[in-house]
């Protein structure tokens, strides 16, 4: 039956009361019954591994990571990016196992509260919101200003641009979770052929393949050099270097995690999550690490064209180190292609994220959180209050449209704000699955029998949240150093610590929350169910090589 808790022999230490106390939910340590939010698992597996892998492609593997080879030179940017995408794969790893045992809409504050603190649920589900609105905000003012690289009499207004896509995206979301999953696969595609085109071009423009007949090879590692000096000479302002440029790869990896949102709306969750999540580590290791080895071979770390580029911060692919390095060698077909990539790329942030705003919200809702209005549904599943009220935060972008001011510097301050959001909720899935593994180990589960367990557990998931917190710490270290003080930067690296702070502290004392004992742990309320429909979903198996390859994409 629908919202029954599973009554298994392995939870003498909760009383049958305890998990139904729906006063626990309103304070973050349970969550409602499942069966009054009728979300429907309409996104297949070709859309959760899609959506997995748009998620880990976005504008800052186009644009974003030219700052850090001209901040740090080749390696450092190679290393900062192996470095943090490892951390970012560990953390999908303790991820995928919670989610895989308990899909549920709007997971992450839904596994804080449920198995560390409510007041935990409460700040990583507001945190997550307001990172996934800012973004949208972002997205589509980034959106606009790509547009300008065509239309650069700016004939028309940019408020036109940020209107059109912002009604596409809410109307992607809005009319079914299937809709927004075939956008979400159709935009993957393109970034996934664009990125894969890119690699093979970067190797034969190195060998010599190119007008000018020159052969690259690895000529940029030996001048200007492997490593740059940021701030200070000589081999610590090399080490700062390489520091800074895992702040830069953590912002470009931002929104990795929203393969687990989307495991509440997700047919077959128990196969489809850990699918994706342990293809994450050949992506990372094929798109990420791959390509900051190639942005390193193609452009030199001191490009005059690259820097002139970045301090005017010129609208779309005339800051791409991509384009750049190809013009260098005297190609110049590809600046448009890769400046719709990074238009496609954008609008397809902009769809991802209003999507997993509106599930958090929603996820919100749903533990006593925020209003229970945010839990109304279309008859199709969609929850339309949650979807209008993140795309509503979009009209912000209209700020952009201001030639003059500080609206070009607010939006910076948003990316500053997005990026350490981000490691904040990447930090609070360590946190949560540290929990899981005392409740597990508590109710006396062997995790053997789990459709998904990760190895090195706890270990694993503690050694992540330390480097996560290091990030944090480090972020805006530069205004520390040398007459490098700035307020603005200050406040834009480390404002949002006393914001996440100042709500977990408001909702610990507003509802008094206690940290959640391993063995009070609401680990089963509505795993029931899931176990049920997972007996319904179809496992079809590949009938010749064309379906097996197929099969292993999707």
């Amino acid at each position: 039956m629908h919202g029954q808790h599973h009554k298994d022999q392995l939870t003498p230490a909760v009383e049958p009361g305890q998990l139904e106390d729906l006063e626990a939910t309103k304070s973050g340590q349970g969550v409602a019954e499942l069966a009054e939010i009728p979300l429907t698992r309409g996104l297949k597996s070709r859309h959760v591994q899609f959506i997995a892998i748009g998620g880990s492609i976005g504008t800052g593997l186009f644009l974003g990571i030219g700052t850090g080879l001209t901040r740090a030179g080749p390696l450092s940017l190679l290393l900062g990016y192996t470095l943090t995408g490892a951390a970012i794969f560990a953390m999908l790893q303790s991820l995928g196992e919670m989610s895989t045992w308990l899909p549920l809409p709007g997971a992450i504050p839904q596994f804080c509260a449920r198995y560390v603190d409510g007041a935990l649920g409460f700040a990583v589900g507001w945190n997550t919101w307001y990172q996934a609105a800012i973004t949208l905000c972002a997205e589509l003012a980034a959106a606009s200003v790509v547009i300008g690289y065509w239309d650069t009499e700016e004939r028309i207004n940019v408020a036109v641009w940020i209107s059109i896509f912002l009604v596409i995206v809410v109307l992607a979301n809005i009319i079914a979770v299937a809709v927004y999953g075939e956008v979400e696969f159709f935009a993957a595609s393109i970034k996934v052929i664009t990125i894969i085109g890119l690699l093979i071009m970067t190797f034969i423009v190195m060998l010599g393949g190119n007008p000018q007949h020159r052969r690259i090879g690895f000529t940029y590692w030996e001048n200007p050099g492997v490593m740059k000096s940021y701030l200070l000479p000589g081999a610590l302002g090399r080490f700062l270097g390489f520091l800074k440029t895992l702040p830069n790869a953590a912002f470009s990896f931002g929104g990795t995690e929203m393969v687990a949102v989307a495991a509440g709306e997700a047919e077959n969750p128990r196969k489809n999550i850990p699918k994706a999540v342990r293809r994450v580590f050949w992506r990372i290791a094929f798109f990420y690490v791959l390509g900051a080895l190639a942005v390193g071979i193609l452009v030199a770390s001191n490009d005059e064209r690259l820097l002139s580029a970045q301090a005017a911060n010129a609208p779309g692919a005339a800051q791409s180190p991509w384009v750049i390095g190809i013009q260098n060698v005297g190609i110049t077909v590809l600046p448009d292609i890769i400046n719709a990539v990074i238009l496609t790329s954008a609008m397809s942030a902009a769809n991802a994220f209003i999507y997993s705003g509106s599930r958090y919200l929603y996820a919100l809702a749903q533990n006593g959180q925020a209003p229970k209005i945010f839990l109304r549904c279309s008859k199709r599943g969609v929850p339309y209050v949650a979807v209008l009220t993140t795309g509503a935060v979009g009209m912000l972008s209209y700020l952009s449209v201001q030639k003059h001011g500080g609206a070009a510097q607010a939006f910076q301050w948003f990316q500053s704000l997005v990026t350490i959001a981000s490691l904040f909720t990447w930090s609070s899935v360590c946190l949560a699955y540290l929990g899981f593994y005392r409740g597990l180990n508590a109710r006396g589960i062997d995790r053997d029998t789990l459709r998904m367990k990760t190895p090195g557990q706890p270990y694993l998931a503690g050694c992540t949240l330390i480097f996560f917190l290091i990030v944090i710490i480090l972020n805006g270290f530069q205004v520390f150093i040398g007459g490098q003080w700035d307020v603005a930067e200050f406040l834009a690296a480390y404002i949002n610590i006393p914001i996440f702070v100042g709500l977990y502290g408001f909702w610990k004392v507003f509802k008094r929350t206690k940290f959640v004992k391993p063995a009070d742990m609401d680990i089963f309320s509505g795993k029931d169910e899931i176990d049920a429909l997972e007996e319904l979903w179809e496992d079809p198996k590949p009938r010749n090589f064309a379906e097996k390859l197929w099969f292993w994409i999707a």
